[in-house]
């Protein structure tokens, strides 16, 4: 009798290591490096990173940032007290009518908007088509804006995918944002941008720039 009660307690442990093992397999790793993107302008570097929970659109900007797609893109429409726009490759064209138009064939990116992720100052968001033509709410393959209100846009939460802030820079941004405009919010002076992405430890980023993950 205290022989298969032994056994019966071995086979419980074994199970439970088992399941254990099991679960643990099935977690997902937290990596503890991030990447950093640092967008150079003529007014200087802004610095944001890209949310995890937004996958799709945290992939898609890396790819195109990696690439070398953002270098000599602008941002192409700014509002005061409102907020900063740029990455359409139609911005390193010389002609100014069709920026922000985006190109006819660009494969749009499904939305991802979560209600923990605000329009707050600093925020980073995909453009985006209007509602009429684009009921799903997907946003453009490579046009972003930053938030550049101090008290954010709030009447923008639920519409449109936030999916990185800004943890260096938003000076830079504030700039940007005052710069002479023509119709269309358009900058008389081209703002040219180039971008890079550098992966740092996430315990570096937060003693380089504050940020808490």
């Amino acid at each position: 009798m205290r022989n298969v009660l032994r056994r019966a307690l071995w086979v419980s442990l074994f199970l439970s290591v088992v399941v254990s093992a099991a679960q643990a397999a099935k977690k997902p790793r937290t990596s503890r490096k991030d990447e950093v993107v640092t967008i150079s302008t003529p007014q200087g570097d802004i610095r944001l990173i890209l949310f995890d929970v937004t996958p799709l659109h945290k992939a898609n900007f890396l790819k195109l940032a990696q690439s070398g797609f953002y270098n000599g893109t602008t941002f192409h429409r700014i509002i005061p007290g409102f907020m900063i726009q740029g990455g359409d490759p139609n911005s390193k064209d010389a002609d100014p009518n069709n920026d922000g138009a985006g190109q006819t064939d660009e494969k749009m990116i499904p939305a991802e908007i979560r209600p923990e992720l605000t329009h707050k100052r600093g925020a980073v968001a995909a453009a985006r088509t209007p509602d009429f033509i684009n009921p799903q709410r997907m946003s453009s393959a490579s046009q972003f804006y930053i938030v550049q209100n101090p008290q954010g846009t709030p009447h923008l939460d639920g519409q449109y995918t936030v999916f990185g802030q800004v943890i260096s820079g938003q000076d830079v941004v504030d700039k940007l944002a005052q710069q002479p405009a023509a119709e269309r919010n358009r900058p008389v002076t081209d703002l040219k941008m180039t971008v890079k992405v550098e992966k740092l430890k996430k315990k570096k980023i937060t003693e380089l720039y504050g940020y808490q993950y």
